[in-house]
């Protein structure tokens, strides 16, 4: 059985509550902080504080910020026409991080899950319908996750956004980059196959 000092055990159980970081890599990350000059524990201790204390969602879009707004809302070089509607602020990375997407996001905060009492009133839903009605808006993107809930958010959001005119889009389903058929399962080709293009 090992044993650590306390301190380094309460660090050691508090990076193994990080996502994707188990028993040996909090050692890792403990060690390596522990042999850390103290300037730059103390900066990394000030960032997490930081983070926690200073980032918020953005009044417009649900992005995280440290301002009122987020700065892709304050770039006027992002496409005003075209919205892109994500869950997370990750999801809004991994588009954003492609290159390809040059308009504005909305940011839900989750998708409906009534396993884990989410509904449409924990949604970033009013913001969005305030934009709709403010912003010149000519289409809609659901970029959401192709889960249930995802599929389930985005059928709700167009019976929703049905009525105002603008057009609702969805992101193309389909296969990776590389990836080979055989591994691919019956979804991921179906929609492979119903969101095919011109070659």
């Amino acid at each position: 059985m090992l044993y650590y000092a306390r301190p380094l055990a309460q660090l050691l159980e508090q990076l193994e509550k990080l996502p994707g970081v188990g028993p040996k890599s909090a050692q890792r990350l403990a060690f390596h902080i522990l042999r850390a000059p103290r300037a730059e524990a103390e900066k990394l201790a000030q960032a997490v504080y930081d983070v926690h204390e200073k980032i918020k969602p953005g009044a417009r879009c649900g992005h995280f910020t440290d301002e009122e707004l987020c700065g892709i809302c304050l770039d006027p070089r992002r496409e005003t026409g075209v919205l892109c509607i994500v869950a997370e602020p990750r999801d809004l990375l991994a588009i954003e991080n492609s290159g390809e997407f040059r308009g504005r996001y909305h940011v839900l905060g989750g998708v409906i899950n009534p396993m884990e009492g989410i509904g449409p009133e924990q949604l970033n839903l009013d913001s969005l319908l305030r934009r709709l009605s403010q912003e010149s808006v000519e289409e809609v993107i659901f970029a959401l996750s192709a889960t249930v809930e995802g599929e389930t958010t985005a059928g709700y959001l167009a019976q929703l956004l049905h009525a105002r005119g603008v057009r609702l889009t969805q992101l193309a389903r389909g296969l990776p980059f590389g990836g080979d058929l055989d591994y691919a399962d019956q979804i991921t080709i179906a929609g492979a196959v119903r969101g095919r293009r011109e070659f």
